[in-house]
């Protein structure tokens, strides 16, 4: 190789090198500073793509999980409040079984009244009062509902939970859909509330039985009773007594245990839902730390190497850039 002033080649090859070097040595500390192998872009082009999809679905994986969370709360909320009904329900049908048997008199009917119409006043209460997050669950103002479980718009990221569920739960909604349905005797619902209201008729409907007089009417038909203004006689209208209403207390019972069986298949789906997230989420995560984390054992290497070729390149550039020099000693 020739002896050059103006062109020095070692000095060149040099700097090229301690270059290359100063650059892999930023590189390794950058990765082992932060933790991650693509810091940017031009790491790895495609891999930092997948990896800011996979950072976006665990974000809304997150929010599914919270979702699922909330919707299994809620579905509690509600299951607590049908089993708080179905117990004054109960109670009640035990009264009214009660009144049915013929020892009882006129003033221990009326105690009877007195404690259903308590019962009364106090499902149209929890009904009116049940609610979770701001939204009524039991006054029949909530229609169908869907949860969003997972990632997309489609129905397989969705629990849809039925309207029957969030019906009105007041005494007059439960019993609404019997109205015009006949005890064994042949005499409707609303026949018998009417005929224990002293011949007034009763609405019975969601928006009916809420009145003090109403409640009054329907626990008079539970006990036996004729009610007229506060005054209380002994119910004589055939087939208008306890013994038909248990009949309507019986279905409304069987209507609210469907409900509870329903609420009890929406929270196991619901569980399921929050288990499948926990899984997707820990898999996508998984799969994020082996294409973005660095490997610290390789990049510490990688720095030490780096390093060392550093130093060695500048040592050599240093004596690289006094080649030169060495012509003056031929002139």
């Amino acid at each position: 190789m020739s002896l050059t002033i103006n062109t020095n080649i070692s000095s060149i090859v040099a700097q090229r090198n301690l270059t290359s070097a100063t650059t892999s040595l930023n590189q390794a500390i950058e990765r082992m500073t932060t933790g991650y192998k693509i810091n940017h872009a031009g790491d790895n082009a495609a891999g930092y793509s997948i990896a800011r999809n996979w950072e976006t679905q665990l974000g809304s994986l997150d929010v599914a999980a919270d979702n699922a969370a909330m919707g299994s709360d809620m579905m509690s909320t509600l299951e607590d409040n049908y089993t708080l009904i179905s117990a004054h329900l109960q109670r009640i049908r035990d009264l009214t079984e009660q009144a049915a048997n013929g020892t009882y008199g006129k003033d221990s009917k009326v105690a009877i009244e007195s404690e259903i119409k308590a019962r009364l006043d106090e499902i149209n209460r929890i009904s009116a009062n049940c609610e979770y997050n701001g939204k009524k669950l039991m006054n029949g103002s909530t229609g169908a509902l869907n949860l969003q479980v997972g990632l997309y718009s489609s129905t397989d990221s969705q629990i849809a939970l039925d309207a029957s569920l969030f019906s009105n739960a007041s005494i007059g909604g439960l019993l609404a859909s019997y109205s015009g349905t006949a005890a064994p005797g042949g005499v409707t619902l609303a026949n018998i509330i009417k005929a224990a209201n002293h011949g007034t008729a009763v609405t019975v409907s969601a928006a009916g039985l809420t009145t003090d007089a109403q409640k009054h009417a329907l626990a008079s038909a539970c006990a036996g009773l004729d009610y007229n203004g506060g005054n209380f006689a002994d119910q004589t209208t055939a087939n208008c007594g306890p013994e038909q209403m248990l009949h309507f207390i019986d279905k409304v019972m069987s209507d609210l245990s469907t409900k509870t069986t329903t609420l009890g298949a929406a929270q196991n789906r619901i569980d399921s839902a929050i288990e499948s997230i926990a899984v997707q989420s820990e898999n996508i995560t998984s799969s994020l730390s082996t294409l973005r984390d660095a490997d610290i054992s390789k990049e510490s290497s990688k720095y030490i190497q780096s390093q060392i070729l550093q130093q060695a390149a500048a040592t050599l550039l240093s004596t690289a850039n006094q080649t030169p020099s060495i012509a003056l000693n031929l002139i």
